[in-house]
């Protein structure tokens, strides 16, 4: 049967409305007469119509046409269609009049009010009739999908409607928040409370979960869709009328926030003035060159007209994304680009790129950064930050490259975590690498370095967390309500590299005035309040979004340092400062190296952060920092 009705093409199912339609035409006047007090039977007396009647059919058929009633689908049968319905059965029952008239069969006025009334009820029931028989046999022909439709509103009200004739889909019930509401029957569904979801799941064989509640706030129903979607149903979410429409935009909300407003204090980037005139015409590497810092110094150096950038990158889909945007940035300029696919701690590819591409000036971006990352993985972090650094190092040192900049961190101050001591184990690295150098005759390498705190909107940093936390309807992670960050944009980063780079006459350490530190929970709110949402406190139990507080993490610490020592210079540039520090001599470097390497050679984790406890200052490993507190 279902194979029937689905063959049917569009004609031949107006053809079938229309000829129901002029059937019912005869056995409604047979009604019409029956219920009648005549003079004679009903069938005598339709006998009697007989000879109008073709012409009454033929009439009825036209109007029909012409009102297009053949041409409305089954389930679009509706108040407009009714009304459609019951012009055409006032005209039907119009012709009636006056063939009768004509033909003068002497049937009482009333008989074709009764008619018309009667001719107008039996259409409707009839499509009626054909939607409920044409439902149900699709229902029968096929695997149904059961949905639960979440709110109780007009919204979810209209939708349980519309469902009600949907082929495939079946609304079984409601659930909503609204005390009032549960318990009633709401277009013939029971409303229930949503903390029976599970029980409802259960008993109906609930398929999949519908959220029909438009106007509440995107990080409620993602904080419901997630609560649902762990019952191993499927969530889908209706929008709202006025986004149907075209009314209201269909947005995402976390709309991006320029960095600097969560700084707490006025940008330092400004212009490279003098300082771009070092990397003028000149060939320049920058290592870790799909990253955040690296991808930006790329785009800063072009600003200088280098003669060649060559892109140093372990990811092929890192380095693939940025060399496509650097390409269309230098569109028309006489500037190489040159991707390199390899990682910094092989010494015969670093060797081979530097000769090869005549590498003038080296800005050293590429490390393993994360803190819980490195944490939970120290050898791998320790070989790439200490030994990758140590060999791009050495080969520029070999290859008489004009300077060389190591990106650092603030977390190599004093740090708590394997990442921050890896970097600091770097910059020792560097500043002997420095030291032996100045003490040499003619041409040499400038060795120096950069240090600044967390970059905003960088990979992994955490407004792009706060983010996309948001975006799932929260909570917002905060490990401590005392933590704080110095915080700068990636321009200001890159700028202090750059500027740093052309300052440096061996062995600085660079830092930026970055103000004070931020506190995380305060940038936690300014993030949820950006994205247009409130938190939810104890002050606003309404609010959209939780701010949960997990504890500090194994390596984390409440505050970050920039600094080892007080001792500052200024430089031509206001902002920027040179730190004084002490640093090892040429044989505790080789013999920290030495036993590092050993440590990595045995794969033997707890020997590689006894090398860092020997070395890197004020490293207080996380075991030791857990058992003082």
């Amino acid at each position: 049967m279902l194979n029937l009705i689905s063959g049917l093409t569009r004609r031949q199912k107006s053809s079938v409305f229309l000829a129901l339609d002029l059937l019912l035409l005869p056995a409604t006047l047979l009604f019409t007469y029956a219920i009648q007090a005549l003079p004679q039977p009903a069938m005598a007396t339709l006998w009697h119509t007989g000879p109008v009647l073709p012409y009454l059919m033929l009439a009825a058929a036209g109007l029909s046409i012409w009102l297009g009633l053949p041409l409305i689908q089954l389930n679009a049968y509706e108040r407009h269609a009714v009304g459609l319905t019951g012009i055409y059965a006032l005209a039907v029952a119009g012709s009636l009049a006056v063939l009768t008239g004509l033909a003068k069969l002497g049937l009482p006025p009333g008989t074709h009010v009764i008619f018309g009334i009667s001719y107008f009820l039996a259409l409707v029931a009839a499509r009626a009739a054909m939607l409920y028989i044409t439902i149900a046999i699709y229902q029968s022909a096929g695997p149904r999908c059961r949905v639960l439709i979440y709110g109780a509103g007009a919204t979810g009200a209209q939708l349980a409607l519309a469902l009600k004739s949907h082929e495939t889909i079946d609304p079984v019930a409601f659930v909503d928040d609204n005390s009032s509401l549960q318990g009633m029957m709401l277009v013939g569904l029971p409303v229930l409370a949503p903390g029976k979801i599970a029980e409802i799941v259960k008993t109906r064989a609930i398929n999949r979960v519908l959220l029909a509640m438009p106007s509440v706030s995107p990080p409620k129903q993602a904080q419901i869709a997630r609560r649902v979607q762990m019952m191993g149903l499927e969530v889908q979410t209706l929008p709202s009328f006025a986004q149907l429409i075209g009314e209201e935009a269909l947005v995402d909300k976390l709309a991006p926030v320029a960095p600097q407003s969560f700084l707490g204090r006025a940008s330092r980037a400004g212009e490279l003035g003098r300082a771009a005139q070092l990397y003028a015409g000149r060939s320049i590497l920058v290592s870790g060159a799909g990253g955040s810092i690296g991808s930006e110094l790329c785009r800063q150096v072009l600003t200088c007209r280098p003669k060649r950038v060559v892109l140093y990158e372990l990811s092929e889909l890192a380095l693939y994304t940025v060399h496509q945007e650097l390409l269309s940035l230098t569109e028309g300029m006489d500037i190489e680009i040159v991707p390199i696919l390899g990682s910094i701690t092989d010494p015969r590819q670093v060797r081979g790129v530097l000769a090869d591409f005549g590498v003038q000036v080296i800005l050293h971006a590429a490390a393993y950064k994360h803190v819980p990352l490195v944490e939970a993985n120290p050898l791998p972090g320790l070989a790439n930050n200490v030994f990758g650094t140590q060999t791009l190092a050495q080969a520029a040192q070999q290859a008489g490259v004009e300077r060389f900049i190591l990106v650092s961190s603030d977390k190599a101050v004093r740090p708590a975590n394997v990442m921050g001591a890896s970097k600091r184990l770097a910059e020792l690295v560097v500043q002997d690498l420095a030291t032996r150098t100045g003490r040499q005759t003619g041409a040499a390498t400038v060795f120096a370095m950069v240090r600044f705190g967390n970059v905003l909107g960088s990979s992994g940093s955490v407004v792009p967390l706060f983010q996309d936390q948001i975006s799932r309807g929260g909570p917002v992670t905060v490990t401590d309500p005392e933590v704080s960050r110095f915080f700068m944009t990636t321009r200001e980063a890159v700028q202090l590299v750059l500027k740093a780079g052309a300052e440096a006459k061996g062995g600085e350490v660079f830092i930026l005035d970055m103000g004070e530190p931020v506190s995380i929970l305060h940038l936690a709110r300014q993030v949820i309040e950006s994205a247009g949402y409130t938190v939810r406190d104890a002050a606003n139990p309404d609010g959209d979004i939780d701010i949960e507080i997990t504890g500090l993490r194994p390596g984390e610490k409440l505050q970050e340092e920039l600094t080892l020592t007080d001792d500052l210079i200024g430089t031509r540039y206001p902002k920027i400062f040179c730190a004084r520090e002490e640093y090892l001599s040429e044989i505790e470097v080789a013999a920290m190296l030495r036993a590092l390497r050993q440590a990595l050679a045995a794969g033997d984790a707890q020997a590689a952060r006894g090398v860092i406890l020997r070395w890197v200052e004020g490293y207080v490993p996380p075991e030791a920092d857990r058992k003082s507190s």
